[in-house]
């Protein structure tokens, strides 16, 4: 059995590819879309994505890690990772002070 590929054909799926800007997971869409208001030194008195917190230096990379895996599998809704965010940043926050 021989497969032949040519050079044409990766060209082609190449340029197709480079025609649309990748779309976003909706799920990260979801995650940079939901505001949080935690009352928190920095993110006092505005309003702040839930991307934004759980990359803040609020959350240790094991938990952001875990979490975005239990929510990208559909193991946590998009409320119970607020919840579970605004819980960690304002203990650690309180732990800080």
């Amino acid at each position: 059995i021989t497969v032949k590929s040519s050079s044409q054909d990766t060209v082609t799926a190449a340029g197709e590819e480079g025609d649309d800007p990748p779309k976003e997971e909706p799920w990260k869409t979801a995650l940079k879309t939901t505001m949080v208001d935690v009352e928190v030194e920095e993110f006092q008195g505005h309003k702040v994505s839930l991307w934004e917190l759980l990359h803040s230096h609020y959350i240790p990379e094991e938990n952001r890690k875990e979490l975005l895996e239990l929510y990208e599998a559909g193991e946590l809704t998009l409320e119970q990772v607020k919840t579970v965010v605004s819980t960690i940043v304002t203990r650690a926050a309180a732990a800080a002070a």
